[in-house]
């Protein structure tokens, strides 16, 4: 990997250029730093001890800002209104951030709750590069210390980010050893079994592949632009709620147990997490709503998820040299797409089979993944953005996700445990900011363990009884699934 120069200064300002030949800005990354969105990323790093904060710009300086070249740009227009990546120089006092917060306190969870809230909020400013690394040296209730990164999406998708801050940190049983990943299995080679065989199940599968993203994308077209979902106990349906307070909350799942759900039922672990999503989401609208009806239009509606899907094809994290040579199968960037999961509903939350929701869920997403329609929708973005502009294709997914209840995504971290500047790594999750939903749900794996995040707006969503929700939907899943039900 070429490495990046960067002087570091104490007081320089950033909008000073440093270099020549500007990167241009991808679409995707337009989308996301225009005046109809604003969204980021926040990478979050729960340690085991106490912060040790001495090597913090060491470690950025020599690890983080030489992965890419955009960690050392701002985003600027050309006299065409053509936006680019403009290489300055870096003040990383400006970006590294280490709050004081009151003294005399046993555990710090509600200032660093407020202090969190107040960071998915906030923008970053445009005139520096757009990312910052908050280092939160106060105890919780569940870790020791917090490091925080926020990080534009405009600068990658959370393959390519969550990547670059692998890069940076180490394992903890050896750091000499590279971090590993689960490799996602292929499936088997299909025995051959003769050409009119052959062609009888092409011709299915075709006409399968062909109905699906007919039906996939029409549906998704609807929903972007004429159809919302209903009013419910998850979507309030109000404009600006991505202005308005968010509370990241989580649950933690044993991996194993979710292997075992998973070895009971088939499919995959994605399949399990999703049936527990889409069950707890179920539970959580009853709970509100008492005994309402399920099918009451106000009180349990209709409710559409937004799956985020990583495009790139790879059964894995790609290294950062591999990510960046010319015609790279997993470039850096944002190079991921999107389709629409409508949330199985039931009549009684509490009285329903819990593993209908995986079923239903993996026979749903199966469905969407067999369609070409996640590739059309990006084709109109584009199209969008070629004949009418940025602007008019960043509304367009503005209104994709305002129009829906929530976005699902999940990432896959390290078997092992690592380490970050001398600082272990208890877990870590992410949460995606900026976006006009009530209710965002995030899911990483790590060692041994699955994090559910779930990113709520104040005051509207019970982040406490949603949580209760989620953890009530695994449990009735696993006993379900084990035959304790």
């Amino acid at each position: 990997m070429e490495e990046l120069r960067v002087k570091v200064v104490a007081k320089a300002p950033e909008m000073e250029a440093v270099a020549a030949g500007d990167e241009p800005v991808s679409p995707t990354g337009q989308y996301f730093n225009s005046s109809a969105l604003n969204v980021s990323i926040l990478a979050v790093f729960e340690s085991d001890e106490r912060l040790d904060d001495s090597q913090a710009m060491a470690t950025v300086e020599k690890l983080f800002l030489p992965v890419s070249s955009r960690f050392s740009s701002i985003m600027v227009k050309d006299e065409k209104g053509i936006q680019h990546w403009k290489k300055v120089t870096v003040n990383l006092e400006d970006h590294i951030k280490t709050p004081i917060f009151p003294s005399g306190f046993d555990f710090y969870d509600k200032f660093i709750e407020e202090y969190v809230t107040k960071l998915a909020i906030d923008r970053l400013p445009t005139s520096r590069p757009l990312w910052e690394l908050h280092l939160l040296k106060y105890p919780t209730r569940s870790t020791a210390g917090t490091a925080v990164f926020k990080l534009h999406h405009a600068l990658g998708d959370g393959f390519s980010l969550m990547g670059a801050l692998f890069s940076c940190l180490k394992r903890a049983d050896d750091p000499s050893l590279p971090l590993t990943f689960p490799v996602r299995r292929q499936n088997p080679t299909p025995v051959k079994s003769g050409t009119l065989m052959q062609c009888c199940r092409s011709a299915v599968r075709a006409v399968e592949i062909g109905l699906n993203t007919v039906t996939d994308f029409a549906w998704g077209l609807m929903k972007s632009t004429l159809i919302e979902d209903d009013r419910t106990p998850v979507r309030s349906g109000e404009a600006g709620v991505e202005f308005r307070p968010l509370i990241i909350s989580k649950v933690v799942f044993s991996l194993e147990d979710a292997r075992k759900v998973k070895d009971k039922l088939g499919g995959t672990i994605n399949d399990v997490i999703s049936g527990v999503i889409f069950y707890g989401i179920q539970l959580y609208m009853r709970a509100v709503n008492g005994d309402v009806a399920c099918s009451s239009r106000v009180g349990m509606g209709k409710v559409t998820a937004l799956l985020l899907l990583n495009t790139r094809n790879v059964n894995g994290y790609q290294s950062l040299h591999e990510m960046k040579k010319p015609g790279a199968k997993s470039p850096w960037g944002n190079q991921f797409g999107f389709i629409h999961v409508s949330v199985p509903s039931c009549k009684d939350a509490e009285k329903v089979d819990p593993l209908t929701f995986v079923l239903k869920g993996r026979q749903i997403i199966r469905a969407k993944k067999k369609s070409l329609g996640v590739y059309l929708t990006g084709r109109i973005l584009e199209l969008m953005r070629k004949h009418r502009g940025s602007e008019v294709a960043a509304e367009f997914m503005y209104r994709t996700l305002m129009n829906t209840s929530a976005t699902i995504s999940n990432l896959t971290g390290p078997m092992e445990k690592m380490m970050m500047a001398n600082n272990p790594i208890s877990n870590f999750y992410f949460m995606v900011v900026g976006v006009p939903q009530n209710l965002t749900i995030t899911v990483v794996s790590y060692m041994g363990k699955l994090t559910l995040v779930m990113g709520t707006e104040r005051d509207f969503i019970d982040s406490n009884l949603l949580i209760s929700s989620m953890k009530r939907s695994f449990q009735r899943i696993f006993e379900a699934a084990m035959g304790n039900i």
